[in-house]
């Protein structure tokens, strides 16, 4: 059995389809390579919650409130308050009153917590360059040719990201 045929099967579910695109094998292989991704080996080691946070402030727009970050991290207000806390002590992270709401803080990523982002995204280029040069020249150019659309993709969902389906 092949794999998406597994994965399938797994699922319990008919693959969604559009006229050019299988969207759950696209699925599946975004899952596979992501396990492989997340788990490159850095030399910045930290929790994934800390990570999440971080780049949600980095790339998804610093400041936020802490009520945002609750609902783009996924925790419950104590644990984001508390994440935030231990972030400020470690020096990654600022909280400052909002200028427009003196009751609300806003949380902002410093240079230290930006270099964090910088050092992971270098030392997974350092792994993955090998492992691109690996593959056929046909492989490199079709991953070449879907990057413009996974960057559309990606900020489709960023733009929706607090919008059901």
């Amino acid at each position: 059995m092949d794999h998406n045929a597994h994965a399938d099967t797994a699922r319990g579910s008919a693959a969604p389809h559009t006229p050019d695109l299988d969207v759950d094998a696209f699925t599946a292989a975004l899952e596979d390579f992501n396990r492989f991704y997340i788990r490159l080996p850095t030399l910045e080691k930290h929790p994934f919650t800390t990570l999440s946070v971080l780049d949600t402030l980095a790339f998804g727009g610093s400041p936020r409130r802490l009520t945002e970050l609750t609902r783009t991290e996924q925790l419950t207000q104590p644990a984001i308050t508390q994440l935030v806390t231990r972030l400020e002590r470690d020096g990654l992270v600022e909280r400052r009153p909002d200028p427009s709401d003196g009751r609300a803080v806003l949380v902002h990523i410093t240079e230290a917590g930006r270099r964090i982002g910088r050092s992971r995204h270098d030392d997974r280029t350092r792994h993955l360059a090998p492992l691109v040069e690996r593959l056929a020249p046909e492989d490199r150019q079709a991953l070449a040719a879907a990057l413009p659309a996974l960057t559309r993709l990606a900020a489709l969902g960023r733009a929706g990201e607090h919008r059901p389906g």
